[in-house]
């Protein structure tokens, strides 16, 4: 099975090797028909520290690293991996 690949901001790097991404997405509501942005947030793990605040990054999933990591950050300007 293909692994997914998510794009996104960095909302925080406070963590060691981590980073924290705020993906985006439009839906259309079921009732209003309107269409609505929800957002969700991944820890992802960075190993380099490369990524900062407000940069653009592509994480894919991977194997449990810690409680809360299951996605890492694609280095910069890479081709897609899988």
């Amino acid at each position: 099975m293909p692994k997914r690949i998510l794009e996104g901001v960095v909302v925080s790097d406070k963590g060691d090797k981590t980073v924290v991404v705020k993906v985006e997405r439009t839906i259309l509501h079921p009732v209003l028909k309107k269409t609505v942005r929800r957002s969700k947030k991944y820890h992802a793990h960075d190993e380099a520290n490369s990524y900062k605040i407000g940069e653009a990054a592509r994480i894919i999933e991977c194997a449990p690293k810690s409680k809360l990591k299951t996605w890492e950050v694609l280095p910069k300007g890479s081709a897609t991996q899988a």
